[in-house]
């Protein structure tokens, strides 16, 4: 026993470094527990507020849950770029654990603003993942249950545990390039299942029909294979740029202006494509979806090139490179929504008793539009 007074000592010692610790990690003058805190006690009050929407959905409700699915997905992407902005991205060395030895960033040997904003993106995981859930019980309490809603409600909450996992193979590999791309490709993919389920929860169970014209339909598709590809680019750029999250951070060993031209290109043909959407969307005579859709997509795409070309003239100032990661999530969000807006679910009898669109052609639809004698979906 003679040795208490040296173990109390070390644990006071080990207490003070702690608190030291954690009081130099301060956000606009309050410490980052108080933060945590606040946040959820706000989201404890959010959920007894919004149990109703949840328990009970309407098709109204459960549209707002797919809305806020696409806004936490593309979000946590933007934040994951200020974190690499800042060099943040080993503000945490370890995971699932910030450090080897506590879950909270305490002792991490960075700074504490690197180690606060590293730690709160992963601390916003959970909400992203929360969001996922509710949807998820949202759509199982639906009556009637609609599997295709299922099914896309499912998707999203195992996509955001997937995200996870691949977060901490950024952390165990130390910011490669490879896992930090994929990590936020894999967002974009979560966000392209959000905008399929704020979609199709507006219309009615059945089957796929195009109810615009075919070229305009085709040009959809190809948008979601240029925008990907344009995504895809830009994690190269970025992984071969200064900004990797940190100074020791591997780079893709690549020119940096070839791959910037690379995706400069990709980032014209999304131009063209949205210009030929909009021309074939207002001269087809498509209905109010897609038209707004595809002057959507054409206005982000314009001003997310002058965004790109600004920040590469300026060498890539921080602000600018998170700006244009919200455009690149924005751009994505108005390809998606452009290819949903192209077809539209019809029940199947619907189809067969109606024989005479296939003569009449896209036209007969409105391009989508619900007829007044339609039934309302999940009805």
């Amino acid at each position: 026993m003679s040795d208490s007074p040296v173990a109390a000592t070390t644990t006071n010692a080990l207490s003070s470094i702690a608190a030291d610790e954690l009081e130099d990690i301060v956000l606009l003058g309050v410490p980052l527990w108080g933060w945590q805190v606040a946040l959820a006690a706000l989201g404890v009050l959010a959920l007894v507020l919004l149990a109703g929407t949840i328990w009970k959905p309407t098709q109204r409700s459960l549209r707002g849950w797919a809305l806020g699915n696409i806004v936490v997905n593309a979000g946590i992407a933007v934040t994951g770029a200020t974190v690499r902005v800042t060099s943040s991205g080993l503000g945490c060395s370890e995971w699932p654990k910030c450090t080897p030895d506590s879950f909270v960033p305490i002792d991490t040997g960075h700074a504490a603003f690197n180690a606060a904003i590293e730690f709160g993106n992963r601390t916003l995981t959970f909400l992203v993942l929360a969001v996922g859930v509710i949807t998820l019980i949202a759509v199982l309490r639906m009556s009637p249950r609609r599997r295709d809603l299922v099914r896309l409600a499912t998707i999203i909450p195992i996509g955001v545990l997937g995200q996870g996992v691949v977060g901490g193979i950024t952390v165990w590999t130390d910011l490669h390039p490879a896992s930090v791309g994929a990590h936020f490709l894999l967002s974009m993919v979560m966000v392209f299942i959000a905008v399929a389920l704020y979609v199709r929860c507006q219309e009615p169970e059945g089957t796929p029909k195009v109810v615009v014209g075919p070229m305009l339909h085709t040009v959809s598709i190809a948008l979601v294979v240029v925008g990907f590809l344009l995504l895809i680019a830009g994690t190269v750029v970025t992984g071969t740029g200064p900004h990797g999250g940190d100074a020791a951070a591997p780079r893709w060993e690549m020119d940096l202006p070839a791959v910037t031209r690379v995706h400069s290109v990709l980032g014209w043909l999304t131009l063209m494509g949205g210009a030929a959407a909009v021309l074939l969307a207002h001269r087809g005579g498509a209905g109010r979806p897609a038209r707004l859709s595809s002057v959507a997509l054409l206005v982000i795409v314009l001003l997310q090139g002058v965004l790109g070309y600004t920040q590469y003239a300026l060498e890539l100032p921080e602000t600018l490179v998170v700006l244009h990661v919200l455009g690149s999530a924005l751009t994505w969000v108005a390809i998606a929504r452009l290819y949903f807006a192209t077809t539209r679910l019809t029940p199947v009898e619907e189809r067969v008793s109606t024989g005479a669109d296939a003569e009449a052609g896209p036209e007969a639809d409105r391009d989508g539009e619900r007829s007044s004698a339609e039934p309302a979906p999940g009805r």
